[in-house]
């Protein structure tokens, strides 16, 4: 008897293997880091916690390991989301606290979480990377040779910046401002000054984290454009000295009293 061949059973991939390919094609076109977003145990807290000390200390320290990082996983931005993690855990304690000192019950406090951890933190953080990374990319990338390869910034890596230039400035506005809440309470240019003075740290040191950023990486020029805006900080710094406490109304806004 001669042997019957099946046509379709020898030509045609079997389904699983189809579904499989176009589950890994997938899965490659979701960024490490969100892959990895719940997968605590591969989490290195621990050199996260470093950076966070050394963005303190020695800013400059932090963005030389990118050097590394790039040479090792072909990549500026971070593949390990335990940074994120933590900063998103400290906004929530944040919240926690604040939401104590002014009664605001577990569903404002749940409310200060969501607003603090995804639009001040995560949206407000898009759209300064999305600005970071469409400028740097627009305007500061070197001339390259004919035969160097092109580089251009991820935006993921313009995110990476945001994080760390947001960590002090939770320091300052989230954590500082609450102990200091009773002075600056109170309506008289002290508590004006202190106030202003507070939230001005802050917005120069976001700054400035911002141009350490972008200045590591050696195929942009001219990235003291990122310092600019403190000119601008500074001018309005000074006119809310005449009367306008910046604290009590961002106070307001967030918990309806100060």
């Amino acid at each position: 008897m001669l042997p019957i061949t099946n046509e379709y059973a020898r030509n045609a991939s079997p389904p699983s293997f189809g579904g499989s390919r176009r589950h890994r094609r997938s899965s490659h076109s979701i960024p490490i880091i969100l892959r990895r977003l719940f997968r605590f145990p591969q989490m290195d807290f621990e050199f996260a916690l470093w950076q966070m000390a050394y963005l303190l200390i020695a800013p400059r320290r932090v963005y030389r390991n990118i050097y590394y990082h790039k040479q090792t996983k072909n990549q500026w931005a971070r593949d390990d989301p335990a940074f994120l993690v933590l900063l998103a855990s400290l906004l929530c304690v944040s919240a926690v606290a604040w939401g104590l000192a002014y009664g605001l019950g577990m569903v404002g406090i749940l409310r200060a979480m969501l607003f603090m951890v995804l639009v001040d933190f995560l949206l407000v953080g898009s759209l300064a990377a999305t600005f970071t990374w469409f400028v740097s990319n627009r305007f500061l990338i070197m001339d390259t040779m004919a035969h160097a390869v092109e580089q251009k910034v991820e935006w993921a890596y313009a995110f990476d910046v945001h994080c760390n230039s947001f960590f002090p400035v939770f320091l300052i506005t989230y954590v500082l401002q609450f102990f200091f809440m009773p002075v600056l309470k109170h309506d008289n240019w002290v508590s004006l000054f202190f106030g202003n003075t507070i939230y001005f740290c802050a917005a120069v040191w976001y700054i400035y984290g911002t141009f350490l950023g972008f200045n590591a990486l050696p195929f942009l020029a001219h990235t003291e454009l990122f310092l600019y805006p403190i000119l601008i900080g500074t001018i309005l710094y000074v006119a809310s000295l005449f009367g306008f406490n910046v604290s009590q109304n961002i106070l307001t806004l967030y918990f309806g009293t100060t």
